[in-house]
């Protein structure tokens, strides 16, 4: 790995790195699929649980 530092030629700038990281972002978000959606009931109770836990003590 330190090699591959060393030799700045093989070094890519910024705003190329960034393309790289937005383009497997993408793939990524294409290729997950969606978590499945909670059973109603369950919803509710974390949502209770987050109203509750919202107010103070």
């Amino acid at each position: 790995m330190a090699g591959l530092l060393a030799d700045d030629s093989e070094q890519i700038d910024r705003r190329t790195s960034r393309s790289i990281c937005d383009a497997v972002g993408e793939r990524l978000q294409q290729s997950l699929r969606p978590e499945p959606r909670l059973p109603t009931h369950l919803e509710q109770l974390l949502n209770e649980l987050q109203r509750r836990e919202r107010e103070p003590h």
